[in-house]
């Protein structure tokens, strides 16, 4: 149970990807199908690698993966120009990129104190709390039917059902709060014909992932060094999210968990190039999962690989998940999303404010960082690697934490305990 809550929580923003680039290069209903099912079966595989330690790879963190959301702009324009194929020759390439500067990142952990670690936690909590009002309305800011009285009520009793069951429920009722919310607005919104179940009968019952489904990668300069700079910001946002379930399950990071951590991360990435899928990075929403549950042990994350794999072989199963609507998600979205932000505020707490430096890091860093999130068409004249990397909050924001630590608190950098 408390696996499937993970998988519940990530399945929406996960699918979300191939939905948004299979549309963008109009692929047909098959190929679509394809793409979401290899999908969901790699997420399951990318996990595991992160979930077992081994000598070379694996953070050891009750952690799930899913497609880097911050990709799907620059994949479906390597793609929309150059073709799909180039496209996957990009993702192995980043792939490559990451696993092989993994060290040399990891080493770079002095950069991450408090101050910045807790900064960025808060970004990342506080950044998605739109999505998951963008979710609550309906997902389509531009149709009719958005923030309309079934969706904002569906959403509504989804939050307070899990904002009970928190705060009066005991033991294991409690560790799945979420899922029951979503299992609760499930039924609602079925009950008010919202949910259609052509999703379901329309798929197949199952398949493989095979190794270039679209074509053999080919691969473009151009194209490459752009998944580098995006791959870059996913490296980024990991870190943040490696810090916050280190903070919650209170296992100390060193260098070589990091390292290993960005390697299975750059595995993951080549095997998705190879399966004409995606890169995949670290889920900030199963942090708040962690955090409302209570559970940190590495089980449930377990469990939630398995059942991404098995619904990635069984897309008509799989494609029950694709029904729950997003009202239903974006209200369980609001309440993690706010429990990640808090979070970090948690980490800020431990940092004496009483030093202007300390004070200017966390408001320039936060405040920057929400404010790109809210308008990144700020940076629309810009070029187009830098729009990639500027127009994610996380990363302006991480950035800005780093160098003005670097810059105001280079004295105490020595003596900080991470």
């Amino acid at each position: 149970m408390l696996g499937i809550q993970h998988l519940l929580a990530m399945y929406s923003g996960d699918i979300l990807v191939p939905i948004l680039i299979g549309s963008m290069l109009h692929f047909n209903a098959d190929q679509m199908t394809y793409l979401v099912s290899a999908d969901i079966f790699m997420c399951g595989i990318a996990t595991l690698l992160q979930l077992r330690t081994t000598p070379l790879t694996g953070i050891g963190l009750p952690v799930v993966l899913g497609c880097a959301v911050q990709a799907v702009a620059p994949l479906a324009s390597i793609g929309g120009k150059l073709g799909i194929t180039y496209m996957y020759g990009a993702i192995i390439a980043a792939g490559i990129f990451v696993f092989l500067i993994a060290g040399l990142f990891a080493r770079l952990k002095y950069l991450f104190p408090p101050v910045v670690t807790g900064s960025l936690i808060t970004i990342i909590g506080f950044t998605l709390v739109p999505v998951g009002f963008q979710n609550w309305g309906g997902g389509d800011l531009t149709a009719k039917s958005f923030g309309n009285s079934n969706n904002l009520i569906i959403g509504l009793v989804t939050m307070v059902i899990i904002i009970g069951i928190s705060a009066f429920a005991k033991g294991f009722i409690k560790a799945i709060a979420i899922l029951i919310g979503i299992l609760a607005g499930s039924f609602l919104a079925g009950a008010m014909g919202v949910i259609s179940l052509d999703p379901v009968s329309q798929a197949s019952w199952f398949h493989l992932p095979q190794f270039f489904y679209f074509g053999v990668p080919k691969f473009n300069a151009s194209s490459m060094v752009t998944m580098m700079l995006v791959s870059i910001t996913t490296m980024i946002e990991s870190t943040g999210v490696y810090f916050a379930l280190s903070d919650v399950t209170g296992q100390k990071l060193g260098t070589n968990d990091l390292k290993k951590g960005y390697r299975a991360e750059g595995i993951a990435a080549i095997l998705g190039g190879l399966f004409n899928t995606f890169p995949y990075s670290t889920f900030s929403q199963n942090v708040g999962v962690l955090k409302l549950s209570g559970v940190k042990t590495r089980k449930p994350v377990y469990f939630a690989a398995f059942f991404l794999i098995v619904l990635g072989l069984l897309p008509k199963i799989g494609a029950l998940a694709t029904i729950i609507p997003s009202a239903v998600l974006g209200g369980a979205m609001v309440v993690m999303f706010g429990m990640v932000g808090v979070q970090g505020m948690q980490i800020l707490h431990k940092v004496d404010f009483s030093k202007s430096s300390n004070l200017l890091i966390a408001s320039m860093s936060i405040g920057l960082g929400i404010g790109v999130n809210t308008y990144p068409q700020i940076f629309q004249h810009l070029g187009t690697e830098l729009q990639i990397m500027l127009s994610n909050g996380v990363v302006v924001g991480s950035v800005t934490a780093v160098v003005l630590n670097l810059i105001l608190n280079r004295k105490e950098l020595k003596d900080q305990e991470f």
